[in-house]
Formats: C-alpha cells, structure tokens, sequence
C-alpha cells in the first residue's frame, strides 16, 4: 500500500518538487503502452494520473494493470466521473470542481462514487479543482458546463483555493485545461502557494521543461504534464 499523500507532504518538506505525467486511456494506443512506461521509467516524473474529462474507453482496469506491470510509480485516478474508477490503481484525487457551481461536480459524482469507493482500497485525496482561463474552450469547462475562473481577478482564485482548504480539501489544483493555449499565469500560482497551507498542483498549457520550472520557481509542488506527453513521447529526452 502507497502512502502517497504522506509522500507528498513529506517532500515538501524536503523541497522536493514532484511531476506527474497525465495519461489518458482515450489517446494512448494500446501498441505503444511499452514504449510510454519505459519514457516514463527514465523520466523525473513521481506520479502517474490517470483518466479525464471524457474517458469513452472501457478498458481502464487493463490500461492500469499495464501500466503497474512495468512501472513502479503510484497510479492515481484523474476522474471525469465515477466510471473511470478502477480499483487497480492506488488512489484517486477526489476533485471537487469549487471554481463552477455545478453540484454534479460539487457533490453530485462524488455520492454516486462513494458507495464504489467505499468498496476498493484506493487511498482517497480530497482535492480543490479550479480551473483557470487559458486562452480556449477546454474539455473540464464542457463538460462541467462551468465557465473558468478569470485571470484578471486573482484575489477571487485565492479566496476559492482557501475556501478550498477550509472545507478540508488535501490539495488544491490549479487547471488551465487539457491542451490549453495558456497555462496557470505565474503570478497567480505564487499567490495562491503563499495563501495556502496544503500542496499545490498545477497542470495544463505546459509546453516544455522551461514551462514546468517556472511553475515550480512559482510555488507548484507538483506540476502535471498530459498533452504535450502525449504529442511527443520523447518530451523528457
């Protein structure tokens, strides 16, 4: 059993920055499920996520049990809803969509999983998401059917983040969206990470190495890479 959000803290503290690499079974042929593991094997990634907004494939519990079989790294579910839970992964970021007001994403998927949950040994992080504009319509914001928070109004961000973490949330994610033109400005990641006292993800609209230090200069203590991944698999080369 991972303790992951035991590890997470425990790097922090060590000033540890920590990579996840966002893997979705939708995009990623089966062929080259080899080929991904052993980029990853010798990547800086820590984590691997798993999942999406939309994940039409049925074969999640195959994808992961791959994955585990050549790659060490903690597997944690990255849900759009409750059907992408699989319990061959090790855990799951519970998210809680509190830049919408969705109650699906609120609330709603979170009841429909519990009993599910409650069933698997899947270590369970609650997690703040708040998606943040990037510049283009993204998957989270269609599905959601939530319009993202605006950059121009940074003071509302950190007052959702701590809202966030009062209501007990493990993590705080800060989402520009998968293949978003813009990723989480800097400035905005810095006060956000100097308001809160839970570790701080950050995700979406990184294009390259230059992109995931700025991120962790900024105040990420973990940085999730997914499409630009998925565009070059030789992207940590």
């Amino acid at each position: 059993m991972k303790n992951i959000y035991s590890d997470i803290i425990h790097a922090g503290k060590r000033n540890q920055k920590l990579l996840a690499i966002l893997l979705d079974p939708d995009k990623i042929e089966w062929d080259t499920l080899d080929l991904i593991t052993s980029k990853i094997i010798t990547s800086p990634a820590t984590h691997i996520l798993v999942g999406g907004s939309v994940v039409i494939s049925e074969r999640i519990d195959d994808y992961i049990r791959v994955i585990k079989e050549n790659c060490s790294l903690p597997v944690i579910l990255f849900p759009g809803n409750p059907s992408q839970i699989s319990s061959h992964a090790d855990g799951i970021l519970f998210l809680s969509l509190i830049s919408g007001r969705n109650p699906d994403f609120l609330i709603g998927h979170h009841v429909d999983a519990a009993p599910i949950l409650d069933n698997t040994n899947l270590e369970i992080i609650p997690t703040g998401y708040i998606v943040i504009e990037s510049g283009s319509r993204t998957a989270v914001s269609r599905v959601s059917q939530t319009d993202p928070m605006l950059t121009d109004n940074p003071e509302l961000i950190v007052n959702t983040a701590l809202a966030g973490q009062m209501l007990g949330n493990k993590l705080i994610y800060l989402e520009a969206g998968s293949g978003a033109h813009n990723p989480v400005p800097l400035e905005i990641i810095k006060s956000v990470s100097q308001s809160i006292d839970i570790p701080l993800i950050v995700g979406g609209g990184i294009k390259d190495k230059t992109g995931i230090e700025e991120a962790y200069a900024s105040g990420a203590d973990m940085v999730v890479i997914g499409t630009a991944f998925e565009n070059d698999f030789h992207f940590f080369d």
